[in-house]
């Protein structure tokens, strides 16, 4: 045990008995609940919150610490740390949580969904058809709500998303918003179609505050804006 935890990792963690997959929500921006910082940030798998940094004085050290809450995981690199004895934990039983944040299919599972719906269930024993989930009512948003899932289920739409690998690497101008668009809407499109959500609703959050954030309007202009440009797409 000494040399394990000498080497930073460990295969058996006394405290993955605490955590709660129920309460985890991985729909929301990835920064600090402390600072609103987003570089190295960490969720906590007991209570759901999110908390910057790992050492010592850190958010996430002093949340373990003064919470005793101890599992925690890296939203960027999706790798598991017990806190405050700070080494990484490895154990098969997590990947579900890593699954849940980061859902990836093989070219198989993406050709399959053209002839299968299959039923899915979340923790707390609702069912839900794989790919049709509800969508979180934001703030009066449902008209965008509808033509996100119409287009999540448009076939090339979805086969081109759900395939990270097509627009990770898309290059374009500094200050653009059309990337980080592309991959909040391609993490909407895999979440939607992920079989495995502890879940049968997500939130479109991150989409939308990208578009509230690039208009820079008021709401309802927001809104009618959305609407406008959104049905036109369409």
């Amino acid at each position: 045990w000494y040399q394990r935890r000498v080497r930073g990792k460990s295969k058996h963690c006394p405290y993955l008995d605490t955590i709660q997959r129920s309460i985890l929500d991985f729909d929301f921006e990835k920064v600090c609940s402390i600072s609103l910082s987003n570089l190295n940030v960490y969720a906590c798998l007991v209570c759901g919150k999110y908390f910057q940094g790992r050492g010592k004085n850190t958010h996430a050290y002093t949340h373990s610490v003064h919470d005793d809450h101890h599992v925690f995981l890296n939203l960027h690199t999706l790798k598991f740390y017990c806190l405050p004895d700070n080494y990484e934990i490895i154990d098969a039983t997590l990947e579900d949580i890593k699954y849940v944040l980061k859902p990836i299919f093989t070219d198989e599972e993406i050709k399959s969904l053209r002839q299968t719906h299959k039923i899915c269930r979340a923790l707390d024993g609702t069912s839900y058809y794989q790919g049709i989930q509800g969508l979180n009512n934001i703030k009066a948003n449902d008209y965008m709500n509808v033509i996100l899932m119409s287009l999540c289920h448009v076939t090339p739409v979805r086969e081109f998303f759900l395939n990270e690998a097509n627009y990770s690497k898309i290059k374009l101008p500094p200050g653009s918003i059309m990337y980080p668009l592309v991959q909040r809407f391609g993490d909407l499109v895999r979440k939607l179609w992920n079989p495995r959500n502890f879940r049968s609703h997500i939130s479109p959050t991150k989409c939308y505050k990208l578009l509230l954030s690039a208009v820079r309007r008021s709401s309802s202009s927001l809104n009618r804006v959305i609407r406008f440009h959104f049905c036109r797409g369409c």
